[in-house]
């Protein structure tokens, strides 16, 4: 079998600017970069004002598992479907960061005959979005540490100064550094850290703003201190606001490319599903939503975190309803949830995969506390055996959830085409009834109890001192009526990722409470949640490659 980029290689790919017409998108608002990757400007919508929205789809998951789940793979994979079936569907996908690029996860294009392509270009510089908004993010950082140089007139406390640096890359020796060494010219020394830039504030306001002015109040509203007084210190009161807007003026306009089948694909923003709510652009889904009758698109790690945060945080900002969730599953991630060690999960196991299935019963079961019809995709490897997939297809009907085998990575749209019809039916004959999970003007305490007692099936929440002080400083500063993006392991329903399958009778531990006020979230840490990962003892790094010709190999 072909590798993910030597099928991506072969690919014959349209000009994006034919891509652009089919969607009735107008030259002067198509900003080039090459043939085959394209910006939208945002005066497109006004243009599409009028038009009636599509229906919204959302692919999530299981929990992840080493054996992997291929949540971008069936989301390119139904949205060919749907076009072989007659619909007129477009995907949305977030863009890769180049730090799992070259760690361990590899790039987020799809996989097998199920990508979006130029798939080297989207996993590596792609239109420069995840630069610009590096640099934003910088600049934050060198105007706090210039004005505390420069007399420090708003008497910023350096030991509590919540702005770190970032950088697109996984480096574990940046996590804790100390910098304004060398005297008085450089500055006054401090402890400071890097992030990944996925992991930046700066990133989840892009994919939670509506146009260009609301990323820029949205920027000023950042908390990046507290003064001596325990004040909180905004971006706005560094008056750089503007200038992080303007560096972020073409990053904010989604991405056009185009999948193995030339279906028109949105590309656009990366946050994490930890730290961050894990889904594109609010832009980018709305312009689907406009551009065509179904919009295809999903949410990081499984429906426990990705989705749930899809629900309670962007589609409350984005006042969207989706119609139709997948939600994707392997029978190797089963098993693994039901106790078969990662080398034998190639190995039929019955009793295994039974045990493994009720992870994938309490994600369907979540799905539904939301109001929107679920199906299960079960994305099949090739040595899932016939019992195991019937097993599967039984416990689905038992519960009374669609199910229909997926086999887009193989096949590409064709593989999808039963799970495309069982979509589009449910779509038809089933109205969604979406509701958030909870009300805004709960406490702060009341909504985690409400995530971690519903969604994840805990007993309860366990705060330390820490935290418990940093939810009373967030209530006297009236920061308490926000959505809550809990941090948490994404390999198990709890906080511990050892805990597989449906555990219960566990409590959540919250350790940290933090506040993303331009982004409008309220961060709660749970766990040991790395917000600048390492690279492994064998990077992806060491694998790729390119040649005198230009010709790039071992990027997945």
């Amino acid at each position: 079998m072909k590798s993910d980029i030597q099928i991506a290689q072969e690919a014959k790919m349209k000009p994006i600017m034919e891509m652009a017409r089919s969607l009735s998108i107008d030259e002067d608002d198509v900003e080039l970069y090459g043939k085959y990757k394209a910006k939208i400007s945002l005066k497109v919508f006004e243009k599409f004002r009028n038009k009636q929205d599509g229906k919204l789809i959302l692919v999530t998951s299981i929990n992840p598992t080493p054996a992997g789940e291929g949540k971008s793979t069936v989301t390119v994979g139904l949205g060919q479907a749907l076009n072989k079936i007659g619909k007129k569907a477009i995907i949305a996908l977030r863009e890769p960061s180049l730090g799992p690029v070259f760690g361990v996860k590899g790039g987020a294009a799809g996989g097998g005959y199920s990508q979006v392509v130029p798939m080297e270009d989207i996993n590596l510089h792609f239109t420069g979005d995840m630069h610009a908004i590096t640099s934003a993010h910088n600049l934050l950082s060198a105007a706090i540490d210039n004005h505390i140089h420069q007399g420090n007139a708003l008497r910023i406390d350096l030991r509590r100064i919540l702005w770190k640096r970032v950088m697109d890359m996984n480096d574990r020796a940046l996590r804790n550094i100390i910098v304004g060494l060398g005297g008085k010219i450089n500055g006054f020394p401090r402890e400071d850290g890097f992030m990944i830039t996925v992991a930046s504030e700066i990133m989840a306001i892009l994919c939670l703003s509506k146009d260009l002015m609301d990323l820029k109040e949205r920027i000023g509203r950042i908390v990046v201190a507290y003064d001596l007084d325990g004040n909180p210190v905004y971006c706005r009161d560094l008056k750089v606001q503007g200038a992080m807007a303007m560096l972020l003026k073409d990053a904010i306009k989604p991405n056009l490319v185009q999948t193995l089948e030339n279906i028109p694909a949105i590309v656009h923003g990366g946050p994490f599903a930890n730290i961050a709510h894990g889904c594109n652009s609010i832009l980018a889904t709305k312009l689907g939503l406009k551009l065509g009758d179904y919009l295809v698109t999903e949410a990081g790690f499984g429906a426990d975190l990705g989705a749930e945060k899809f629900m309670d945080i962007k589609c409350r900002y984005g006042e969207l309803k989706p119609d139709c969730v997948v939600i994707v599953a392997t029978v190797r991630a089963l098993k693994h949830h039901g106790g078969t060690p990662k080398d034998r999960l190639s190995e039929e196991n019955l009793e295994a995969l039974s045990k493994g299935f009720e992870n994938l019963e309490k994600q369907v079961e979540n799905i539904r506390s939301f109001g929107v019809p679920a199906v299960v995709a079960i994305n099949r490897f090739i040595t899932d055996t016939d019992n195991e997939v019937k097993l599967i297809e039984d416990r689905c009907r038992k519960i009374g959830v669609e199910v229909s085998l997926c086999e887009v990575w193989e096949k590409g749209g064709e593989g999808g085409v039963d799970l495309a019809e069982k979509v589009a039916n449910i779509i038809e004959t089933q109205p969604s009834n979406f509701k958030v999970l909870y009300n805004l003007n709960l406490t702060i305490k009341e909504k985690i109890h409400k995530i971690v007692t519903s969604i994840y099936g805990g007993e309860g929440v366990l705060y330390t001192k820490a935290a418990e002080g940093q939810i009373k400083e967030l209530e006297k500063f009236g920061l308490d009526k926000l959505p809550i993006c809990m941090a948490k392991t994404q390999y198990s329903l709890s906080d511990d990722p050892t805990l597989l399958g449906r555990p219960s009778g566990f409590k959540v531990t919250v350790r940290e409470v933090k506040i993303a006020n331009g982004a409008g979230f309220i961060v709660v840490l749970t766990g040991d949640i790395m917000t600048m990962p390492g690279l492994p003892r064998i990077p992806a790094a060491e694998k790729m490659d390119i040649d005198e010709n230009g010709m790039i190999t071992g990027l997945f």
